[in-house]
């Protein structure tokens, strides 16, 4: 038996993304058993993979428990796809060979602070591969893997299982990477197909207001249901719209038609969608001098214009939808 213990902490979408990383060492070297370190926050996005043998899940308050838990399971190997100074401590204590992220941050700081691009042409998952290539597995280009339980399939009473229908991700974690509400309002307006809206509770009072604004009915199931229940939707969607957020990512997983709307992050951080259907199209404003303007995102435009969201062509969009559409 070869135990490895698998770390990354954070947020949702950095989760799904090394789900590669698990089912390939999963099946390619023999006799291993997988276990994965993460924040109690984040069990839903893991909780049904099969490839797992064993959740470590922590808080602030039991940190330090989970330290002796991890002690006591004695790993031959530690991935460690988050490499913070936690991390760092972390495999001090449990003193095993580890192999760790390179997260090229540097080349980030290069990127948004003199537009500088010296980032390699590859996707982080690629990234994460690498840094268990001494293992000599190979990628099984499968995509990411993401499982929903049996309780948190849902239906949506109205929608068929035969309509096609667009699952809109209306939020994102900073504002600088989420289209304005009037441009969220003028899209759904130009969609022909039924809409269903997802967010967290962060979205709640958004959505209200986007749902009282458009000339047609939508579904609007932000704040109110679970996260595996808004990858059920997603699942069931024929295109899902979104900006650079965890659910785009969960819609990769299950190789659907993903509408990428990025603002101020870019594409060249890697972290695009990940081998989704090939219809996928990313919409974002380019040859704007100040994109990007930060690696993860901000509570306002650092220069007031907000021109990465606002210059986004709706239409371009919505005539893109009714092509695939038809």
């Amino acid at each position: 038996m070869v135990k490895f213990l698998i770390i990354r902490f954070s947020s949702i979408g950095d989760i799904v993304l090394t789900t590669p990383v698990i089912r390939i060492i999963k099946t390619q070297i023999n006799n291993s058993e997988i276990h994965y370190l993460t924040k109690k926050e984040n069990s839903l996005i893991l909780e049904g993979n099969n490839y797992i043998d064993k959740l470590h899940l922590y808080n602030k308050d039991t940190y330090n428990n989970i330290i002796e838990e991890l002690i006591d399971e004695q790993f031959d190997f530690i991935i460690d796809l988050h490499k913070n100074l936690r991390t760092h401590k972390l495999k001090s204590k449990l003193k095993v060979p580890d192999f760790s992220f390179n997260k090229l941050n540097y080349k980030k700081w290069l990127l948004v602070n003199f537009k500088i691009n010296k980032l390699p042409n590859i996707h982080i998952v690629d990234r994460y591969l690498e840094t268990v290539s001494v293992f000599d597995i190979f990628n099984d280009n499968k995509g990411l893997d993401y499982f929903i339980p049996e309780k948190d399939v849902l239906k949506i009473d109205g929608i068929t299982q035969s309509e096609k229908f667009v699952a809109i991700v209306i939020g994102a974690k900073h504002f600088t990477k989420r289209m304005p509400n009037e441009k969220l309002i003028q899209l759904i307006n130009k969609i022909e197909q039924k809409i269903v809206l997802l967010g967290g509770k962060e979205d709640v009072e958004n959505a209200k207001i986007i749902q009282d604004s458009v000339k047609k009915e939508v579904y609007n199931f932000c704040g109110v249901i679970s996260l595996n229940q808004s990858a059920s939707i997603i699942q069931q969607s024929s295109i899902v719209i979104t900006h650079d957020t965890g659910l785009m990512h969960i819609a990769s997983a299950f190789k659907k038609i993903v509408i990428s709307i990025w603002g101020n992050t870019v594409p060249e951080f890697g972290m695009y969608p990940y081998l989704p259907n090939e219809k996928s199209k990313i919409f974002q404003v380019e040859n704007l001098k100040c994109r990007p303007c930060s690696k993860i995102g901000f509570k306002n435009c650092p220069k007031k214009h907000f021109k990465c969201m606002e210059q986004i062509n709706i239409d371009e969009i919505s005539n893109y939808i009714k092509e695939i559409i038809a």
